[in-house]
């Protein structure tokens, strides 16, 4: 299996090398990833300059590549050749802080494995909760459990898999569960501030609120102390709401 390792966090992270060295017991590993941080970029594109990509040394010795693109853009970058072949699986992460619920949305974690659905290949998320303290082995060795599986079984091209890992230890792990989004609040709060010339500028964000979330959901699962692996497809659409709204009295 050839896999393309990617992620947000940028190439230096070392959860994108605890992942690298993790996923080369199980197949062709290659790393294309960016080169600064890009946290809750979302599914960003680049489309109104070029993308340069350079060859880089990782910690290990190991030869891997750094894009001034987003997440998604080196994703696309792998898709579409820049390494004389098509990936098999995109793996992206080991993201530093967990990516639940509606975090999904901002994630370019989840983006660059969402890119990777876009070109119908298979696409795994990886992200753990933490602060300060990461235990990557734990999440890294999950991952290449899950990649073996995922070679055995097979995964549709159309399907990322959201894979979150609690802070904990591999003897405090309670399990792993197959979840479903679930709902992640914010105490989001407008913080504005005056920079030495006098202009105001603005600060959003805001921590996690407490609630107890639903079981069979992915916050519940991380709460608890369970690896969670949510599937994940690129249709949107309430159907349940497609009858309702043909009962409405529309026109032109």
């Amino acid at each position: 299996m050839r896999i393309l390792i990617s992620n947000d966090d940028g190439i230096d992270s070392e959860g994108l090398l605890a992942l690298k060295q993790a996923l080369e017991s199980v197949g062709e590993v290659a790393v294309i990833a960016p080169e600064r941080n890009w946290s809750a970029a979302g599914h960003s594109k680049t489309l109104h300059h070029p993308l340069r990509v350079r060859e880089v040394t990782l910690r290990d010795g190991s030869t891997a590549y750094a894009s001034d693109g987003a997440p998604s853009d080196c994703v696309a970058l792998g898709a579409l050749g820049f390494l004389g072949y098509r990936p098999d699986l995109v793996v992206s992460g080991i993201n530093k802080g967990a990516n639940l619920g509606g975090d999904i949305t901002y994630s370019g974690t989840v983006a660059a494995a969402m890119e990777a659905v876009v070109a119908e290949i298979p696409g795994i998320a990886v992200s753990m909760e933490g602060r300060g303290t990461w235990n990557f082995p734990l999440a890294a060795a999950f991952a290449a459990r899950l990649v073996e599986q995922t070679a055995r079984n097979g995964l549709a091209p159309d399907v990322l898999l959201n894979v979150n890992v609690p802070a904990a230890t591999q003897d405090e792990v309670a399990g792993v569960r197959i979840t479903r989004l679930g709902v992640r609040k914010y105490a989001d709060e407008l913080i504005t501030r005056t920079d030495p010339f006098g202009r105001k500028y603005y600060w959003i964000g805001g921590e996690p609120l407490p609630g107890e979330a639903e079981e069979d959901t992915d916050v519940w699962a991380i709460t608890h102390k369970y690896i969670s692996v949510t599937p994940i497809h690129m249709d949107l659409t309430n159907h349940r709401l497609i009858e309702v709204l043909q009962g409405w009295d529309l026109r032109v």
